[in-house]
């Protein structure tokens, strides 16, 4: 059994599409990152850096006491390796699938949210902020696209390498992008927005958001500070 911590988030998109391509039995605990529930001691426990998704699994490998694993990439590395999928043993194969997950945590996911962060949520516009992150955000859907050229997957076959890039992709609108500017990526997309464990991914994460975010809400979101 898999605890899966969550909110509606790319990063948590990649978790609870994984857990249902994997065929892995969970049980979803919602945390409210607007009302600050990600800072209660109950989850920094699990997450030290405040952060959804996280999962505890109460029946690892092996036994003994349950495990708790935070980041994403953490995650799907974690969760391919207990049930054996989504991410090859042959060591080229292994190497390029970890090489897209390594890529995925360090630039896509940290780029595009920052420009997301700049475009949308800052209370002042800030032009180089704005074209600085938007630059590298378009770069990385250019290197998708153009990597995907001749292919169906990432890495040839379909792994955690596409699982975990994809949802940064779902939230494009978010970010100002349209998938006709990249046909490859588009081809791509749908091809994994078809599969049937992503529909029913997708239906897992889904939690009530508001409508507007208030100033409390986004004091608690992003003016985190050091003790």
């Amino acid at each position: 059994m898999i605890k899966v911590y969550y909110g509606e988030t790319p990063n948590v998109y990649k978790v609870t599409i994984a857990i249902a391509e994997m065929g892995l039995e969970s049980e979803w605990i919602p945390v409210n990152i607007f009302k600050g529930e990600q800072f209660e001691p109950a989850f920094l426990a699990i997450s030290p850096n405040n952060r959804i998704p996280a999962i505890v699994d109460i029946d690892p490998v092996g036994g003994g006491e349950p495990i708790s694993v935070a980041e994403s990439g953490a995650i799907l590395i974690y969760l391919a390796e207990k049930s054996g999928k989504l991410l090859p043993t042959e060591p080229r194969a292994r190497a390029a699938v970890m090489q897209w997950v390594m890529w995925q945590m360090s630039y896509q996911g940290p780029m595009i949210g920052q420009y997301g962060h700049f475009r949308n949520y800052a209370p002042e516009k800030i032009p180089y902020g704005i074209e600085r992150f938007g630059n590298d955000a378009r770069r990385s859907y250019k290197l998708l696209d153009a990597t995907l050229e001749g292919r169906d997957y990432l890495c040839g076959d379909y792994s955690i390498a596409d699982i975990i890039c994809w949802p940064w992709i779902l939230f494009r609108h978010h970010h100002g992008f349209e998938l006709d500017d990249f046909p490859n990526l588009a081809r791509w997309f749908r091809r994994i927005e078809a599969r049937p464990a992503v529909r029913e991914a997708l239906k897992n994460a889904k939690v009530p958001q508001p409508a507007v975010i208030t100033d409390e809400a986004r004091k608690i979101l992003f003016n985190r500070k050091v003790d």
